[in-house]
């Protein structure tokens, strides 16, 4: 009984996935950037972060990073966060699986004006946000199958005004609904650093600081090329291990009777 529900197992996640790909475009990974634009970011260093993912996705290590990725693509959407209810989305979902597609994303990143100038609720963007990957983790359907979702969040300064997810909640509620991993881009000195891996960077995640907005264009796109590069197993891998293993276990029991 316990084969038969392996192989139950095993093949539900085969025939899962067959479906989610014949309505959805594949890629290996839907990416999520969540910007800060509190007040504490002045127009220059607003420009400076802003060119920063501009000039990363038009760089030739992250193109070079995305095609060599799994499944040669990424999705992306690029929002903009300051105060409890201020998140906004400023590039929707965007696929990238090419250098012209990389190219195009950079030029509607550079076409964005800047959504607000508030308090800074870091929680309650990632609280907040985190639905738009759609149906994997609950959400409307964002026309996306992926095989991680993952949340990176820039900024500089602590949470200051998040009403809806206090202390580390936006981040916890996110993981639990399934989002795979959250990393952090800190932009300032240790405390700040500190921060962000208790409370934003996921325990699978990481940490890429930035020590002023003068940094930021280096440090995002070190950023983008480690997150993109991560590898992680397909379902259908997923789905033959447990079928190798039940059949394992068939022989180990034909084995004892024998």
């Amino acid at each position: 009984m316990r084969i038969k529900k392996i192989l139950a197992t095993a093949l539900c996640a085969a025939g899962l996935m067959a479906t989610q790909q014949a309505s959805a475009t594949a890629v290996g990974m839907e990416l999520m950037l969540l910007v800060d634009v509190s007040g504490s970011v002045d127009s220059n260093e607003y420009n400076l972060q802003k060119t920063g993912y501009v000039n990363a996705f038009r760089s030739a290590a992250v193109q070079n990073a995305i095609l060599g990725s799994q499944r040669g693509s990424i999705a992306v959407t690029y929002i903009e966060w300051s105060s409890a209810n201020q998140q906004s989305t400023r590039v929707n979902w965007f696929l990238i699986n090419s250098v012209a597609s990389s190219n195009s994303f950079a030029d509607a990143l550079n076409g964005v004006t800047r959504a607000f100038n508030g308090s800074t609720a870091l929680q309650d963007a990632i609280g907040k946000s985190y639905s738009l990957f759609g149906d994997e983790v609950g959400g409307a359907a964002n026309g996306f199958e992926s095989l991680r979702q993952v949340i990176d969040v820039s900024g500089d300064g602590t949470d200051n005004d998040s009403a809806q997810f206090l202390e580390c909640s936006g981040r916890d509620a996110a993981l639990r609904a399934g989002v795979d991993v959250i990393n952090g881009l800190p932009i300032g000195g240790t405390s700040l650093v500190n921060h962000y891996n208790a409370c934003v960077k996921s325990a699978s995640g990481f940490v890429e600081a930035a020590a002023s907005f003068s940094d930021f264009e280096a440090a995002i796109q070190r950023k983008l090329v480690r997150e993109i590069t991560t590898e992680v197993p397909e379902p259908a891998s997923l789905a033959l291990v447990g079928i190798a293993l039940a059949g394992g276990l068939a022989s180990r029991r034909r084995a004892k009777k024998a």
